[in-house]
């Protein structure tokens, strides 16, 4: 069983202690999105999960052991981490970055084996692009570069797969497309993923459980029907809004308060008395209803 935890974990930025004394455990098996405001410690606590930052206190538990004492190849064979934004070199093909997925298996003694291969392949069928193996990166749409950077951390074959922001910059059509390939990953190959999102309601339809961060503590965590709702909306984005059931999956959807288009009416002002129906069809009689 492959587990990640954080244990009593302090970050700080700066100087100043964005998260102390925190403790989480990942559900493994599911998708687990981190939301929050910007500048609430989402990233940096995903990016210290994967021990791209160290923890001035505390620690990272990856299968039992510390993670800060494993050595660097045998991390990246149980856990893969997708930055924000990442940027391949100009002229780089598809199939060369997917490779790039396999580093963690290669060695003096080991060199690119059938094994490698088939994984490589395997991750490219997984994200639609094996007829796009031999284009440059640069050349991508938004969508498909994002699964191409997907499908290098899949051919690193781990058990646990964390993405910051993926969807950051692509329009909706391409959001939804990485996140089906996230979902189909997680419930036909069982990955445990972990992704940071800015989007609530795609967070609450994609996710099995939710964490809430704001001022560097976990203000709730759970399943997206068991916690969100306007209180907790209040609490974390300072948001007034009202929480309705998302008409296709019946998931929490957020409807935020503010300013909107009011549509006109459709009865001009001197048209009809106000105080009278406005349609030519006379009000019943309440005492025959």
């Amino acid at each position: 069983m492959n587990t990640l935890e954080a244990k009593g974990l302090g970050l700080s930025y700066g100087g100043d202690f964005i998260f102390e004394n925190l403790d989480l455990t990942v559900p493994i098996g599911k998708i687990t999105v981190f939301i929050g405001s910007n500048g609430c410690g989402k990233s940096t606590l995903l990016r210290s999960m994967a021990r791209l930052l160290k923890p001035q206190r505390g620690s990272v538990v990856l299968n039992g052991a510390d993670i800060a004492s494993m050595s660097t190849k045998d991390v990246a064979r149980k856990l893969a981490i997708l930055p924000q934004g990442p940027t391949a070199p100009e002229g780089l093909t598809v199939m060369q970055l997917v490779k790039q997925g396999r580093y963690p298996y290669q060695s003096w003694l080991r060199q690119w084996s059938r094994e490698d291969e088939e994984a490589v392949m395997a991750a490219l069928k997984s994200t639609r692009l094996t007829d796009l193996a031999d284009r440059t990166v640069d050349s991508l749409s938004g969508g498909q570069r994002q699964r191409a950077w997907i499908a290098m951390t899949l051919a690193q074959e781990t058990p646990l797969i964390l993405l910051d922001e993926p969807t950051t910059y692509l329009d909706l059509t391409h959001q939804i497309e990485v996140l089906d390939l996230l979902y189909d990953l997680n419930a036909q190959e069982q990955r445990t993923i972990v992704m940071v999102l800015h989007d609530i309601n795609l967070a609450c339809r994609y996710a099995d459980h939710i964490v809430a961060i704001r001022d560097g503590s976990i203000k709730a965590e759970g399943k997206p029907e068991d916690i969100i709702n306007s209180e907790l909306m209040q609490t974390v984005f300072q948001l007034p809004c009202e929480i309705i059931p998302d008409p296709l999956y019946g998931t929490p959807m957020c409807v935020p308060h503010g300013k909107g288009m009011r549509r006109p009416s459709t009865v001009k002002p001197d048209a009809a008395d106000p105080k009278q129906p406005t349609t030519s069809t006379p009000a019943p009689d309440l005492a025959t209803v």
